[in-house]
């Protein structure tokens, strides 16, 4: 990443903000009009095509002119830059002041709970840190732990009647 100071990033975030307001959406040729044709870019390669050809009523082509600033490109709206986190491991390489996290897709439950809880204790911003809420689970794991302990005491004090109840 390219460094900058506070100021010149912001002005570059606000640029990037106008361009992409006024970027075209790019299509695929005729994909208005066929419905096999995803609508999605891909380059014009006809010899007669009037898209490749730049002509007047057609939609636009992708050129560098449409591109962002290169010291803000691939940087998170907030000005930060983003690191994919797969596990709680991966939250070593994250920058707290600079970077930012986003969760994999595929990562599951469980694991993206520990991954909130070691981000929790670093200081670390979650992009996507979804609906769990670590206090109600924890409490929920405490008190399944509980009964299970309050099931062997009893067991313990039936044993003990039993023996009692032998040498009666």
């Amino acid at each position: 990443m390219i460094d900058m100071n506070d100021g010149e990033k912001r002005r570059l975030m606000r640029l990037r903000k106008r361009m992409s307001q006024k970027r075209p959406h790019f299509r695929q040729f005729e994909e208005w009009r066929l419905v096999r044709i995803k609508d999605h870019w891909r380059k014009p390669k006809g010899i007669d095509n009037k898209m490749r050809q730049k002509r007047r009523g057609w939609p636009r082509t992708v050129n560098a002119g449409y591109r962002s600033p290169k010291a803000v490109r691939h940087l998170h709206p907030s000005g930060m830059e983003e690191v994919a986190v797969f596990n709680v491991g991966d939250l070593t390489i994250v920058d707290p002041e600079t970077q930012v996290a986003r969760i994999g897709g595929t990562v599951g439950r469980r694991k993206r709970r520990f991954i909130l809880k070691e981000a929790r204790e670093l200081g670390i911003r979650i992009l996507n840190p979804g609906k769990i809420d670590l206090e109600e689970e924890a409490v929920t794991e405490e008190v399944e732990a509980e009964p299970l302990e309050e099931e062997e005491e009893t067991q313990e004090v039936v044993e003990a009647d039993d023996e009692e109840a032998e040498e009666e």
